[in-house]
């Protein structure tokens, strides 16, 4: 990983909003969620939009062979947004593709573009991750509105020696698509293709059972991948699991036998922006002083498939 990218929407919409529509207030989001507000894109303001000015910072003046782009959003069911991004970064004919596994998306993203590296497909890839999921919630739902928000992060990643800073690896990798009505949008595509009633177009959720399993899935991966690279709980500095509920983060963080401070979480300033969670975090956090070159990283995610991975990487000087 040589370099990290952000973007984020201008309207900012705070809990106190969201209270004048729905029946909730701050405290119940707070409390619950650990939210207090997220972006929300302006009309018009798309998934290729963010994830461009995202890739535009992490990328500068430099270039790339291939562009992984994380995202459960796109502009259109078809074609695939990479490629409309990869036109306007103007990278000209580098290989472009979108990779669907909603909140984990970032993390299966990484583990696609290192096998391109790897495999000697790329010397170079920009890894984005860029969701409008408030494009699929429906606004009179109390339960979901108040959770997600906007946003697309970006990292470049770069063949080198598996041994320094920034090489990102192992891999930890799954899914269970028994539970995918856990967390799911029924119409728009081709086993449910129209609907006229709008709540089949919006995001259904079964909240406590995704967050039973989403703790539980987290952990398990996390101690799978740690175990691969021949680390130990205490090696970790610093935790950096998918922005979904502050509760999930600490909860599979002591399931783990992490410390609190070893938890990077900025969800009370953006809400959980499914695949754009982690870089966002992870840009945040490197503003802050909270990760420093140096540091030994965990990166795990959960989402709708179900899907769930981890990977690990000590944190490089970027340029």
């Amino acid at each position: 990983m040589t370099a990290l990218g952000r973007a984020l929407p201008e309207r900012v919409v705070t809990n106190d909003e969201i209270a004048q529509t729905l029946d909730t207030s701050d405290e119940w989001i707070r409390t619950r969620t650990g939210i207090r507000e997220r972006r929300m894109a302006a009309p018009g303001e798309s998934t290729v939009d963010l994830a461009v000015a995202a890739g535009r910072e992490a990328l500068g003046d430099s270039s790339v062979d291939a562009v992984v782009l994380a995202t459960s959003t796109a502009d259109q069911l078809c074609p695939a947004s990479a490629p409309q991004v990869a036109a306007r970064l103007g990278l000209g004919t580098a290989a472009a593709f979108d990779v669907n596994a909603v909140c984990s998306g970032f993390v299966y993203a990484l583990a696609t573009a290192q096998g391109f590296i790897a495999g000697g497909i790329a010397k170079r890839v920009l890894v984005i991750g860029a969701d409008v999921f408030t494009s699929l919630v429906d606004p009179t739902d109390r339960t979901t509105v108040p959770i997600f928000g906007d946003g697309a992060g970006a990292v470049v990643l770069r063949a080198g020696d598996s041994n320094e800073p920034g090489a990102i690896g192992p891999f930890d990798l799954h899914s269970e698509g028994e539970l995918a009505d856990l967390l799911w949008v029924e119409a728009g595509g081709s086993k449910h293709r129209f609907s006229e009633d709008p709540r089949d177009h919006h995001l259904v959720m079964q909240g406590t059972a995704v967050f039973r399993h989403a703790c539980a899935r987290m952990a398990e991966s996390s101690r799978a991948v740690l175990e691969q690279a021949g680390w130990m709980v205490g090696d970790v500095d610093r935790f950096v699991g998918h922005q979904a509920n502050i509760r999930i983060l600490q909860a599979t963080a002591k399931h783990l036998g992490l410390p609190a401070d070893a938890v990077v979480a900025n969800i009370d300033r953006v809400g959980n922006t499914s695949a754009a969670s982690i870089p966002l975090a992870l840009a945040d956090a490197v503003d802050d002083g909270t990760l420093v070159p140096g540091h030994r990283v965990l990166l795990t995610a959960f989402g709708a498939g179900l899907t769930w991975g981890s990977t690990l990487l000590t944190w490089p000087e970027l340029g």
